[in-house]
């Protein structure tokens, strides 16, 4: 039997998921048909990987699709020219190396590819000329896909190989090269903050400037979300009102694929456990969706945990996610704002009439929930700030016996062989 998945890539014949053929055609056409290079960027587990892997089965009878993931090569890869250029080399003939990909390839063309590792003093103009060969001489276009680029986005290599792409790219008609190029990561490449010299004006610079804007919505209708349920009723027979439900899952996630995925989850693995729900039927209602949620909401899931790490890493953007919650302040979508831009580039929040909002209700929960207990710590901290301010203080003056025995008291608390309080404050 099918199952919902969490964890990584989902496949249909495995797992429960919404359809994504409408998605998959929708790619094909406007861009790789048209010979696009683009960036899937979108936040963490939001079916990026998925939906790259679904896209080369769908396009594998028209072009001949190259799918590598950068984090299948150590950092140590990328350590310089030279090595980047070996290991890249060796990673397309492994990807030729299958009998389905050999069939339409130029075998001489792939030996003078293989071959490099072989020479001394390798550059990266040198690979890209031995891949415009194999390229010319396929006999389907060649699409190259790369998940996960974030792995190699700290390294000068990467941006001279996207500014070799981007030099065969704009001379297609006299130097042949990939028909069409797709990047997945969550950072966008097109906006690399990577100093490819030393002064600041050009810290944006980037080589990625060819990419069309890829502005296909990845998250999941309230349809789509029914139409994923439905083939879960099919196997099931429980008399789902299939419509119902998919309408409030979408309320709680608005259709990030992760948060859809893990709520059906939970009601078709752990609440059959809870005695409140009869059954099947009983646990696929409002009802089992709101339990759900609150199980998901104690959980310390990768996502939240993502989402908790940037909130510390860029302070301005907890800022915003502070004023927007806790304060009711709105800001407008604004691109060339920095922090506007982070949050939107993370999927923590999202464009609307009303300008920017925190991007779905099992975000904002969370992030209220973080708020409101550090609010409620630092008010603790305060009341015991003032309360041990009074013992120093006697007559106006500070008391420097009661200080220092203040201190001989505290280190032996946390030093001294009877660390009983220790234990109770912290275990």
């Amino acid at each position: 039997m099918r199952y919902f998945n969490t964890e990584g890539r989902c496949r249909p014949e495995e797992h429960y998921m919404v359809p994504l053929d409408d998605r998959l055609d929708k790619i094909k056409r406007l861009y790789v048909d048209r010979k696009k290079y683009f960036v899937i960027n979108r936040g963490r587990q939001y079916g990026k990987t998925t939906t790259l892997m679904a896209l080369a089965e769908y396009l594998k009878n028209d072009y001949m699709v190259l799918f590598m993931d950068f984090q299948m090569m150590s950092s140590i890869n990328f350590a310089d020219e030279q090595t980047f250029t070996v290991k890249f080399a060796e990673y397309i003939e492994k990807l030729f190396s299958k009998k389905e990909q050999k069939d339409g390839i130029d075998l001489q063309a792939l030996g003078e590819l293989a071959s490099l590792k072989e020479k001394q003093n390798i550059s990266m103009d040198m690979l890209f000329a031995r891949l415009s060969r194999i390229c010319e001489t396929c006999e389907k276009p060649i699409v190259l896909m790369i998940d996960e680029v974030d792995s190699a986005s700290n390294n000068q290599v990467f941006i001279d190989f996207l500014a070799q792409l981007r030099g065969y790219y704009l001379n297609r008609e006299n130097n042949p090269i990939f028909h069409s190029v797709i990047l997945a990561g969550v950072y966008d490449v097109k906006n690399l903050k990577l100093k490819l010299r030393d002064d600041r004006e050009h810290r944006y610079n980037s080589p990625w400037n060819i990419a069309a804007d890829f502005d296909i919505d990845m998250s999941f209708s309230a349809r789509q979300i029914a139409s994923m349920l439905r083939e879960y009723e099919a196997d099931y027979h429980m008399g789902m009102d299939v419509e119902a439900a998919g309408n409030h899952i979408y309320q709680y996630t608005s259709g990030y694929p992760y948060l859809v995925s893990a709520i059906c989850k939970i009601m078709d693995e752990k609440l059959p456990d809870k005695e409140a729900f009869a059954d099947r039927k009983a646990i696929w209602t409002a009802k089992g969706i709101d339990e759900a949620v609150k199980i998901l909401m104690d959980r310390q899931i990768p996502l939240f945990g993502s989402m908790m790490r940037h909130i510390s890493e860029y302070p301005d953007l907890k800022k915003l996610l502070y004023a927007m919650l806790f304060l009711g302040e709105q800001a407008a979508y604004n691109p060339d704002n920095e922090t506007i831009e982070l949050a939107h580039m993370f999927g923590y929040v999202k464009n609307s009439v009303m300008g920017v909002q925190v991007a779905n209700r099992i975000f904002e929960m969370r992030l209220y929930n973080l708020f409101l207990s550090e609010e409620e710590l630092s008010s603790a901290m305060s009341r015991a700030a003032k309360h041990d301010r009074n013992q120093f203080v006697s007559g106006g003056r500070l008391d420097m016996y009661r200080v220092l025995e203040k201190f001989v008291e505290h280190f032996h608390d946390i030093y001294g062989e009877n660390d009983e309080k220790f234990l109770e404050e912290f275990l």
